[in-house]
């Protein structure tokens, strides 16, 4: 990799066989996800794809080889790529006020649009509030209402700022579709176009896009997403209209194919050196669930047993996906079909577990067990 982590000290997959990889994803759905696919990427471009459970809760069929799954937060990545293309195209620049190219569209109680500034909605730390949790408390009433970006900037506008712009990090759905729309101006094309043109065609991604608008169903082979309804009974969530989430989690992938991208991005083929040493540069997020993590510009980093790696969590109703690339460029990506809390109901302490259970995949397949504490 040109941009492996500095000082990081890696003992990497070469010892991790594929009845190893086949073993977290049994794993998973022994510990009650419906299924789980996941990915693991070597240095040298070698894909092992390991699935387990079934496809369908009904019908009992396997679970589809590398199938496509929504994979929620981690669409940030592909959105601040966007960005970061734009900055370097002298067209943003990352410390101007976001008010500049979008006058009157960030509003609401407290907010000082001239404040907040581009790299600030990237790193979460713009202060403008949670707009999700107002939407997508009962995924099912919602999964077929169209929300247009602006509509759901006017939601979040109920809420007053977090804090000052720039104070401090949290993290927030918010910025992520005021910097769909900044594409969207600046490009004057749709977000979804910018993202296959610059991105998925170059890359050679098939089965990587952000739906179009209206679009519900997955496009192609996948396994279903499963979620909980307000009375309790999980139920079939695939198809759906994401556009709720938009720039900041409507994306769909494979993990082979989201391997695929973090590895690009990390080795300079999307971005130029001086802007992926600023896209890495993080803040801590103090994350319960990844202790020691930072956030960069629309990237996360995984402190592992061996060293620290670099990707994007993502969760959307029906689907849980985690992933890292590490600094020899050995990625992994795993999903399950279901979000913790959809298929357990119990204390907060045993559904921690049940989060980091998925994240903890991550550790055995990219460290080597004799790099572990």
């Amino acid at each position: 990799m040109a941009l492996a982590a500095a000082g990081a000290v890696w003992k990497v997959t070469a010892a991790t066989t594929d009845d190893d990889l086949q073993s977290l994803v049994d794993g998973l759905v022994d510990g009650g996800y419906p299924a789980a696919v996941a990915t693991r990427t070597d240095a040298d471009g070698t894909a092992h794809e390991v699935r387990a459970g079934v496809g369908d809760l009904a019908s009992r069929v396997p679970v589809p080889a590398d199938g496509e799954v929504r994979i929620g937060s981690a669409s940030k990545t592909f959105t601040a790529a966007v960005v970061l293309q734009l900055v370097e195209e002298g067209s943003v620049d990352l410390d101007t006020p976001i008010d500049h190219y979008l006058p009157g569209v960030v509003t609401g109680p407290s907010v000082e649009p001239s404040a907040i500034t581009v790299r600030q909605l990237l790193q979460h730390t713009s202060g403008l509030p949670e707009y999700a949790d107002l939407i997508a408390a009962d995924a099912f009433a919602v999964r077929n209402t169209y929300r247009s970006p602006r509509s759901m900037l006017d939601i979040a506008a109920q809420r007053p700022v977090s804090f000052a712009a720039g104070e401090r990090y949290e993290y927030s759905n918010t910025g992520y579709l005021v910097l769909g729309l900044l594409v969207e101006a600046i490009s004057e094309r749709p977000l979804f176009e910018q993202i296959d043109t610059r991105i998925v065609a170059p890359l050679g991604l098939e089965h990587t896009y952000l739906p179009t608008q209206g679009e519900r169903e997955i496009r192609d082979s996948h396994p279903k997403g499963y979620h909980v309804d307000t009375g309790g009974d999980l139920r079939d969530i695939s198809q759906a209209d994401p556009s709720w989430t938009w720039a900041a989690g409507a994306m769909v992938s494979t993990p082979s194919e989201l391997n695929g991208f973090m590895r690009a991005l990390l080795n300079g083929e999307l971005l130029g050196q001086a802007t992926m040493k600023q896209m890495l540069t993080g803040v801590p997020t103090g994350e319960e669930l990844l202790p020691g993590s930072q956030y960069g510009l629309g990237i996360e980093s995984t402190e592992l047993s061996c060293g620290t790696a670099w990707g994007h969590s993502g969760d959307i109703p029906g689907f849980q996906t985690r992933n890292a690339v590490a600094a020899d460029g050995t990625a992994f990506t795993v999903t399950v079909t279901a979000l913790p809390w959809a298929i357990f109901d119990g204390p907060d302490d045993e559904l921690l577990k049940r989060y980091l259970v998925v994240i903890d995949t991550i550790d055995t397949a990219l460290c080597d067990p004799a790099s572990r504490p």
